[in-house]
């Protein structure tokens, strides 16, 4: 039986624990929160719904205790928002053995950096594997407490690790149960890939008196307008040539959507025409909370390292980095210093080549 640890008991973790859980793996499902995992804990497990019907499936172990979630789970798989990683990787780092693999899935921009010198920080020694997803393997949404819905699933799912080197062990590991994952060249990769902030703050902030207000409007549909699309294929622009520099694979938005949700469409079709046909974005209402994830966690781990890895490399981000200063000043909070910056990454001084070598061998202490 594989022993599989679940940090996180929200959307994405609850519908990868039942997925698991019915695939027969012993699954420890752990969030530091009672409150999310009570109605879980209370059931003993998990109601599975999906376009078949639903099933109730029970889960090994719901726990507060990070310690008893992932000792001797194999496969440690992370499924928060971004900005939890470095508080869990710190939590994580004493615990871990030899051997034991983690994901983030999804990591947004550079998670796996940020994890691996968190914890190497704390256990210089471990000897461990990061993986990193760039999207979430499902669409899914809590419907109740020990409810979940998946509506459907990515078509493909790109994934490396850190370093990469070993993405192969994680592609033997993970397709045994998610066949959608595909391996990427190296976590710059996914990370470069991250469309989430190109989707998701901008619009935020281009609809923020509505959300402030509290308007009921669908967030894709009616708040990706033609002129806000613009900007959004303009950020995409940095994004393409960021890659570019870094000499890493990439998609445009546009063929992400077709790649991702077989979105048909043409290269001179607007975004927000190719988004419109996504059927996946239709009834998801815009947050009406401005402290939304569309910037708390797209900004500080989405655009922040995205414009901190350009100046590496010298490629002018002029949109990212008014999107993080606007975002800044509406939340009165730096997410330049408090996001996921060189320091934070563990890359400060480095060149391009050293931060190459990093993320396909890792470092000497770590092998």
């Amino acid at each position: 039986m594989h022993e599989v640890a679940i940090l996180g008991a929200g959307s994405g973790g609850m519908a990868i624990a039942a997925v698991l859980s019915r695939e027969g793996c012993n699954v420890r499902l752990y969030d530091k929160y009672e409150d999310a995992i009570r109605g879980i804990a209370e059931a003993g497990g998990i109601t599975l719904q999906t376009e078949d019907g639903e099933d109730f499936v029970r889960v090994g172990l719901i726990t507060t205790s990070i310690e008893e979630a992932i000792a001797g789970a194999e496969l440690i798989l992370i499924i928060t928002p971004a900005f939890a990683h470095r508080e869990l990787a710190v939590k994580c780092a004493p615990f871990l053995v030899n051997g034991q693999m983690v994901i983030l899935s999804p990591g947004r921009t550079a998670g796996a950096l940020e994890f691996y010198n968190a914890v190497m920080n704390v256990n210089p020694q471990a000897d461990f594997t990061v993986g990193e997803a760039q999207t979430l393997v499902y669409a899914c949404r809590k419907t109740a407490p020990s409810r979940v819905r998946i509506h459907r699933a990515k078509r493909k799912v790109r994934i490396a690790a850190m370093p990469a080197i070993r993405t192969g062990e994680v592609i033997e590991k993970i397709s045994q149960f998610f066949p959608e994952f595909e391996p990427a060249e190296n976590v710059l990769e996914t990370s470069l890939l991250n469309i989430g902030a190109i989707f998701h703050p901008a619009p935020t902030i281009l609809n923020i008196t509505r959300i402030e207000r509290r308007e009921e409007f669908e967030f894709y549909i009616d708040g990706i307008t033609p002129c806000v699309s613009h900007i959004l294929e303009a950020l995409d622009r940095e994004r393409i040539s960021l890659a570019e520099a870094f000499g890493v694979p990439t998609l445009t938005a546009k063929e992400w959507l077709r790649e991702t949700y077989g979105v048909e469409g043409e290269e001179y079709e607007p975004l927000y025409v190719l988004i419109g046909r996504q059927k996946g974005y239709h009834g998801i209402l815009a947050p009406q909370e401005v402290l939304t994830r569309y910037i708390v966690e797209d900004v500080p781990t989405g655009l922040v390292p995205l414009s901190e890895l350009a100046s590496i490399v010298g490629v002018p981000t002029p949109l990212m980095d008014a999107v993080i200063a606007i975002a800044s000043v509406i939340h009165q909070r730096d997410y330049r210093k408090i996001g996921r910056n060189l320091h934070s990454l563990g890359i400060s001084g480095m060149s391009l080549e050293e931060i190459l070598s990093l993320v396909e061998r890792g470092a000497a202490k770590c092998r």
